[in-house]
């Protein structure tokens, strides 16, 4: 975040707890909520909030998808076209778990409809389109959450509070990983889209492209057109919560990755392999820079201290390893064990609960937008730094690449030959 954007956050949130909020019900009343995408995700989603909200929608192109969604949490309407839900007045919030081509144009327009939002991560499928969704949530004063649930687990908060009171002394370097074992998707050329399926709609804003099998439902993952890769799959939980426990709040100016497609043979275009590095430079004095590292290897199944995911903190007085999988250890210098366990912050409500809380408190909820805008920029900037084969040179003021115009051009994408009523203006 540059001097700029930080402080248009911060006056953000101080207009937001000077105002007593932007609540649309009272505190003890249900929220209505409409769910944009029912795949796995999205059902586990509208079940979550179907138990602390009125789910009122659930949207899909796939009408057998919109359909079970429906039956699972009582829905009263099942619809293909997002936009039925947006022209609804009675809808308090969406609830975004699409395929990444879609997060942040589905976003900005429920922003843009007075909709609070709550966006699956990675927020953007590029660095451009985060920014215009943070943009579009402060010009409409609405509160979004990104879906790094971390933010919220007691576990995890309780765990970097630790490295704040310096458990292991000033944090330099934080080293993330995604180690598992994903499917080949095989080779198949394009046939026609399930009977089911509005696969026009589904594809929107992003470039036309004929239906194929391997890129549909989930697969989309692995194609740039649609998805963010494996480093955008499980990548951005382990990133935001190396990112928070390193304590940096801005982007970083420097990017080198190596990697490629070591192990799958297939039409996947990601990386299955890759080691991504990020520098903050601080001030520039010593004991003032920080690095994180970030390794995908999606084709094994040995992993470090036997998790598939974690963090490793590297302190002047120590080290942590700190897993969502619900794992920690801490060590002193001389790698003998300290026992302090984490203490969960008071109040600390579930991800969803928390969302809904911010809305009728207006309070900023824990992983407000601009914080999955820092997070997923850093997986946007991985996947280019291994795509081009080269270091990059980022200027966290403007976001854009110093001297390497072919990067800033993957800065965004390619949208809709003819346009599309889902493109953000401003790409």
């Amino acid at each position: 975040m540059g001097d700029s954007n930080r402080r248009s956050f911060l006056k953000h949130t101080a207009a937001w707890a000077s105002t007593g909020g932007i609540n649309a019900a009272g505190a003890n009343e249900r929220l209505t909520v409409g769910i944009i995408g029912c795949g796995g995700q999205g059902v586990d989603l509208a079940e979550e909030f179907a138990r602390l909200a009125d789910v009122a929608y659930v949207c899909d192109p796939d009408e057998s998808r919109r359909r079970r969604a429906q039956e699972k949490v009582h829905a009263r309407h099942a619809v293909a076209d997002l936009r039925r839900i947006l022209d609804d007045k009675s809808v308090d919030a969406v609830v975004i778990a699409t395929p990444e081509h879609w997060h942040a144009p589905a976003a900005i327009l429920a922003c843009d409809a007075g909709k609070h939002v709550y966006v699956e991560k990675p927020c953007s499928h590029n660095v451009r389109e985060g920014r215009l969704l943070v943009e579009a949530a402060r010009r409409n004063k609405r509160v979004v959450q990104h879906g790094t649930q971390s933010r919220s687990n007691p576990f995890i908060a309780g765990a970097i509070q630790m490295l704040r009171e310096g458990v292991i002394g000033d944090v330099l370097v934080a080293k993330a990983w995604d180690v598992q074992r994903r499917a080949n998707i095989g080779r198949r050329t394009p046939s026609d889209p399930p009977p089911s399926v509005d696969y026009d709609l589904w594809v929107g804003p992003a470039e036309f492209v004929p239906y194929q099998a391997n890129r549909f439902h989930y697969q989309w993952h692995w194609w740039y057109n649609f998805g963010v890769g494996g480093l955008g799959g499980d990548g951005p939980h382990e990133i935001d919560y190396a990112r928070w426990g390193l304590g940096v709040e801005t982007h970083p100016t420097a990017v080198a990755g190596l990697g490629g497609k070591y192990y799958f043979d297939d039409d996947q275009e990601f990386p299955d392999t890759g080691t991504v590095v990020f520098e903050w430079p601080g001030d520039g004095k010593v004991g003032h820079r920080r690095q994180l590292i970030y390794e995908l290897r999606i084709w094994s199944t040995n992993f470090p201290f036997q998790v598939d995911s974690g963090t490793e903190f590297y302190g002047t007085k120590g080290k942590m390893f700190l897993s969502k999988r619900g794992k920690l250890e801490i060590l002193d210098e001389e790698n003998k064990p300290i026992t302090a366990q984490p203490k969960a912050p008071p109040q600390l409500l579930g991800h969803a609960a928390d969302f809904l809380d911010a809305i009728k408190t207006g309070r900023p909820p824990n992983a407000e937008i601009e914080i999955g805008h820092l997070s997923s920029t850093l997986v946007h900037l991985g996947n280019l730094a291994i795509r081009l084969g080269r270091s990059l040179h980022f200027d966290p003021h403007t976001e854009r690449i110093r001297g390497d115009e072919q990067a800033n051009a993957l800065l965004s994408r390619k949208y809709r030959r003819g346009g599309h009523w889902a493109i953000p203006l401003g790409v």
